[in-house]
């Protein structure tokens, strides 16, 4: 299993940077990026990057507000200028921010997602697309000379794994544990797939404390279709039931469970102690 980390929240593009050179220095394989509503953009923030891991990700960039030609022209503009390592990861994002925060039609994800794809998977190989479908109208290629980046996918239920199964490299999931892993991702991916997982962590010596408090945090994120599905299949009531919580020893007993349940890729997320849990990380 590979590991990575990523900032939740950054607060200023310095910061990332810093993060990301803080990654390689500990020889971390990758750093991640993610698209904030309100935040700051992932790709942008993976195009300032000095020192950095071999491999760069965005887990992930929202589809609904770009069209898949801008998305495949931004990650090979960025292949061509940083040196490749780029693991695209995709997704539709939520109705909260697509459709009551944005204005755009929040209209049968799972088919957009697959036509999304359909169209951006070629484009990144340097492909013609000539493509007629429901949401879009394609006829074009991209004159830009890089290898195309790994294509991830945000999936947690049963149709949309199917998607990426048939239309990505891998997945990227968040808010699960191993054994939701093991039991509801495993088995609908693709052999020889990335499950790209992140794994959000907090050393206390108090953890029925802290899981109370995230409870209260995380309530609203718990009420996400998406998640909250995936959740119940899970019997979790909140998404603060799959932060890994407690000492050391609980957070590197859980490393093993992810490796155990077939993550390839753990993208550890420290809600604090950044530096004392990137080195348990490092010690793996």
């Amino acid at each position: 299993m590979r590991y990575g980390t990523s900032l939740i929240t950054p607060t200023s593009p310095a910061e990332v940077v810093a993060a990301a050179a803080d990654a390689a220095d500990r020889g971390l394989d990758s750093f991640w990026t993610n698209q904030n509503p309100g935040g700051w953009d992932p790709l942008t923030l993976l195009a300032s990057l000095g020192r950095r891991p071999a491999e760069i990700g965005t887990a992930i960039v929202a589809t609904y507000p770009r069209h898949p030609v801008t998305t495949a022209t931004e990650a090979l503009t960025l292949q061509a200028a940083s040196g490749g390592g780029l693991a695209l990861g995709v997704g539709p994002s939520h109705a909260w921010y697509v459709q009551d925060q944005l204005g755009l039609p929040y209209t049968s994800p799972l088919r957009h997602t697959r036509e999304y794809l359909t169209v951006l998977r070629p484009l990144l190989a340097g492909e013609h697309v000539q493509y007629a479908g429901e949401f879009f109208t394609v006829d074009t290629r991209l004159d830009i000379s890089a290898p195309p980046p790994s294509l991830l996918m945000s999936a947690l239920g049963p149709r949309m794994l199917e998607v990426a199964r048939d239309l990505a490299d891998g997945v990227v999931v968040t808010w699960i544990t191993p054994e939701m892993i093991a039991k509801d991702i495993a088995p609908r991916t693709a052999p020889g797939a990335r499950i790209v997982a992140q794994a959000i962590t907090v050393l206390s010596p108090d953890p029925d404390a802290a899981r109370a408090g995230y409870a209260e945090r995380l309530a609203a994120v718990g009420q996400l279709p998406a998640y909250r599905a995936s959740l119940d299949r899970a019997g979790l009531a909140n998404p603060a039931d799959t932060i890994i919580i407690g000492d050391e020893s609980t957070i590197t007993d859980a490393l093993k469970r992810y490796a155990d349940a077939g993550v390839t890729d753990l993208v550890v997320s420290p809600l604090n102690e950044q530096s004392r849990t990137l080195d348990l990380i490092s010690r793996a």
